[in-house]
């Protein structure tokens, strides 16, 4: 590695910064609600997630619509599904024999557009 590279990312400092440290500190999320966060960004590292993410914000989809959308099979796709729903992040409703899943609400489209913005930056 560039060693002018480690060199940026390293502080030479002697002092800390009580004052902002203290005002950081009084502002942080607590642990819990950190990790919850963590183990929620984790579900958006699958690239099928994503991909039924974004299918899902287009249109409620049934298990076999997505498989035939992505080209897997349907347990593969239960199997992601199931990982989203226990995210919080589809939910499900059945008609008849046919479940459909949809996205849990507009919070999801929002992370899911935010991440689109910021991977779209030039």
């Amino acid at each position: 590695m560039d060693t002018t590279a480690l060199e940026q990312d390293r502080c030479d400092c002697d002092s800390i910064h009580d004052d902002v440290v203290a005002e950081v500190r009084a502002h942080m999320p607590d642990d819990d609600t950190l990790l919850n966060l963590a183990d929620l960004f984790k579900v958006f590292s699958d690239s099928t997630r994503v991909k039924i993410v974004s299918a899902l914000l287009l249109s409620e989809m049934c298990v076999c619509d997505i498989a035939v959308l992505l080209g897997m099979s349907k347990s593969s796709i239960s199997h992601q599904l199931r990982a989203l729903r226990l995210s919080r992040l589809v939910k499900n409703r059945r008609d008849g024999k046919v479940v459909y899943y949809s996205l849990a609400d507009e919070h999801v489209a929002s992370i899911f557009a935010q991440g689109m913005s910021h991977v779209s930056e030039a």
